[in-house]
């Protein structure tokens, strides 16, 4: 009697419901028949806990077709607008939209992937098929790249390992590769990427976080690959608006200390940049 008990506590209830919404992870419709076969639910279980999330508006149902619900959409706003990071965000991202011309990105990493928590872009981020809420495998995103070569190596393996995943999109980045590109982003404090994420186009990304720690999140510029200048021109932009977003997190108190900070080598040919008195942000309590 015990064990049948626990098989139907509100835990395993919720496993099965996470479940069935995990199921939703992009876009458009899906039947029972492919609900069934992405959750490997009964099929009768599937339908009576679709029905009841139906009435709670979780989801919808058109037809014999389900999708995700107003309730969901309502929470998940609810849920960006009141984090922290994205309020103190959302002036700066719209800034950077207007001085570069280009799809502004905010993200942040879980487990193998990045998420995206804003997109500013105007006419052009149509043409950019990303949305707030969706997903990318991080070690082939620059968004990813920033915010990997600022973590541990447990992340790393992580991201790489995530790569052979059902929801990977785009070639599978080797650990040899990513090293690589990693190393490039901890020399010049941005990420590079060309068309690796999304054919034709390229991005240009910054982590946001504390000098020295790991970072808590990531800000890119992404365009046609043929307009994008990625050399420090794009660079110092994007960096700023990262120190900006950091500094501006939580309306907090902060003490701004100069520190010299110099690129060892510039981003493409040319002469190497001046130094420049780049500032340093410590936190007050």
């Amino acid at each position: 009697m015990v064990i049948q008990a626990e098989a139907t506590t509100p835990s395993a209830i919720l496993d099965r419901a996470s479940l069935l919404l995990d199921a939703f992870d992009g876009p458009g419709r899906l039947t029972l028949a492919q609900i069934v076969r992405r959750t490997g639910l009964p099929r009768s279980s599937a339908h009576r806990m679709l029905e009841r999330l139906v009435q709670l508006r979780w989801l919808r149902r058109e037809g014999r077709d389900y999708e995700l619900g107003l309730r969901l959409m309502e929470l998940g706003s609810l849920a960006v607008h009141q984090d922290r990071l994205h309020r103190a965000a959302m002036p700066f991202l719209h800034e950077l939209h207007r001085v570069t011309g280009f799809v502004v990105h905010l993200a942040v990493l879980d487990g193998p992937d990045v998420v995206y928590l804003d997109k500013v872009g105007g006419d052009l981020a149509a043409a950019v098929p990303t949305r707030v809420g969706g997903r990318r495998p991080a070690a082939g995103t620059a968004v990813g790249r920033a915010i990997l070569a600022h973590s541990d190596e447990r992340r790393v393996a992580e991201a790489l390992a995530g790569q052979s995943g059902a929801r990977t999109r785009g070639p599978v980045v080797s650990r040899a590769h990513l090293d690589a590109e990693l190393t490039k982003v901890r020399a010049h404090g941005v990420a590079v990427e060309r068309e690796e994420s999304l054919p034709g186009f390229g991005c240009l990304a910054a982590p946001i976080g504390e000098l020295g720690e790991p970072a808590v999140a990531a800000v890119s510029v992404c365009g046609p690959v043929d307009r994008l200048l990625l050399d420090h021109r794009l660079a110092a932009p994007v960096r700023t608006t990262a120190l900006n977003i950091w500094r501006h997190v939580d309306d907090g108190r902060v003490r701004v200390r100069p520190t010299l900070q110099q690129h060892p080598r510039p981003l493409t040919g040319g002469p190497a940049p001046r130094p420049h008195a780049y500032p340093q942000v410590t936190r007050t309590a």
